[in-house]
């Protein structure tokens, strides 16, 4: 059963929980579809797809940066050096996905801290500062997260298919 029928998070407003699910989801996803592949196969490239491999880092990044946004901070420069080597074919499956989990965890914390009260608060994105409210910025770190889950499913269903 897919983690938004379970109801397992009453205690939550609708917003929070939904990403909560999302990411329940997201977890269960990468375990299901990464089983089996090897660390060859997570950073084999096929014609016009990135790696799985750089979908798993993007989420764990993409995840830390949105965090940071939602916290109302700037990018820290670790942060932009982190972004800039996310295509580089380093890692094993194990250490991807481990990567994977722990951004989801730390987010996790994140969404559970912010207070309803604070969802239309103003957030900035990006150097320019483009404006979002704390509450958008939790509903895209939910979407963002599974349009990437998707190009990784994908990715791995080709990868899987030119091995066959």
């Amino acid at each position: 059963m897919e983690p938004w029928l379970s109801g397992s998070l009453p205690h939550l407003d609708p917003l929070r929980a939904g990403v909560c699910y999302s990411f329940m989801q997201i977890r269960a996803e990468i375990r299901h579809w990464t089983s089996g592949l090897d660390d060859h196969s997570v950073w084999a490239a096929p014609p016009g797809l990135p790696p799985a491999g750089f979908q798993l880092r993007h989420i764990a990044g993409s995840l830390d940066r949105l965090c940071s946004y939602l916290r109302g901070e700037a990018l820290t420069e670790a942060q932009m050096a982190s972004l800039a080597t996310e295509m580089r074919p380093e890692g094993t499956l194990a250490e991807l996905v481990d990567e994977v989990e722990a951004s989801l965890d730390r987010a996790e914390s994140q969404v559970l801290a912010v207070d309803p009260s604070a969802f239309s608060e103003f957030r900035g994105v990006g150097r320019r500062r483009l404006p979002t409210t704390a509450g958008g910025l939790l509903l895209h770190l939910a979407e963002h997260t599974q349009r990437h889950l998707g190009q990784l499913i994908t990715t791995v269903k080709v990868v899987r298919a030119l091995s066959e």
